[in-house]
């Protein structure tokens, strides 16, 4: 009988060993060997795409001598010659958008009437004079709409003025990248009848400020009212200038020179047909 009980209490010994190694292997926490570790994070690499990159586009070289159409605006309100009404700026741009126009910006124009490249077909550079503070309340807002850019001319002297943007309401609108700014002088002075001094500190302290106060390198001056003489010339060259626009009508080309830049005045009141007309050009 003891016998019997001996063998009875080493089988249920066993069992016991036997159940508590089965249950001790399924609920330990699962440890790859090393080389199976370095096998699984090989395969999610493998799995995993690479980044894709994107080219830049290639700028097309032109058969014949770029005609660049750069439109010419002043304050997007409504009152005189020199305002376009909101709702006809958003006809524009929509037009620009829905025709599939590139907007250029300062740097993109001087590139493309330098060396006579486009980026493609249609362009066309959207510059805007004095920095009247509807270039953000009305302008802004239609450019980010329709992913377009355009270039401010400003006046210095002016940003404390109550009708011109401040220089925190700039630096906000360059912030979202569809806006750049150039020079458009200190006082807005008639340069042709001012001496050699006088008109070199007009195209220098603006250019000064600009570059100081808004982190870059003015390339571009608009003359006001479009008034220079070969002198301005001279002087916008030596000041650093790569660009300089008038406000002869017409459509801009590097046979004019590089600081006599004709430019299309869009007035109040023109019909998108017009605009539409007024853009067009044969670039080939």
């Amino acid at each position: 009988m003891k016998k019997k009980w001996g063998l009875l209490g080493g089988c249920l010994v066993l069992i016991a060993l036997l159940g508590g190694g089965f249950w001790w292997s399924q609920s330990r926490p699962t440890t790859l060997s090393r080389p199976a570790r370095h096998n699984r994070i090989k395969q999610q690499a493998v799995s995993t795409p690479p980044a894709k990159t994107v080219k830049a586009t290639p700028w097309i070289k032109l058969k014949q001598p770029l005609q660049l159409p750069i439109l010419m605006y002043h304050s997007i309100s409504s009152g005189n010659q020199l305002r376009v009404p909101k709702h006809q700026f958003v006809s524009e741009m929509a037009y620009l958008k829905q025709h599939h126009y590139r907007t250029f910006t300062t740097a993109e124009a001087i590139r493309a009437l330098t060396t006579n490249t486009v980026p493609q077909k249609k362009v066309v550079w959207i510059t805007l004079d004095d920095a009247y503070k509807d270039n953000l309340t009305n302008g802004l807002p239609v450019l980010e709409k329709y992913n377009l850019h355009a270039t401010i001319n400003v006046i210095t002297g002016f940003t404390h003025k109550r009708n011109h943007l401040s220089l925190a309401q700039m630096k906000r609108m360059k912030a979202t990248g569809h806006v750049d700014f150039a020079s458009h002088t200190v006082q807005h002075l008639n340069l042709d009848e001012l001496t050699a001094t006088q008109q070199k500190q007009e195209l220098v302290n603006s250019k000064h400020w600009l570059d100081t106060h808004l982190d870059q390198r003015t390339q571009m001056l608009c003359y006001p009212a479009g008034r220079a003489n070969a002198t301005t010339h001279r002087l916008a060259k030596q000041s650093g200038y790569q660009l300089a626009l008038t406000t002869q009508e017409g459509v801009a080309t590097l046979k004019q020179g590089r600081y006599n830049l004709s430019r299309l005045r869009v007035t109040p009141g023109m019909t998108t047909a017009t605009f539409a007309d007024l853009i067009t050009v044969t670039n080939r």
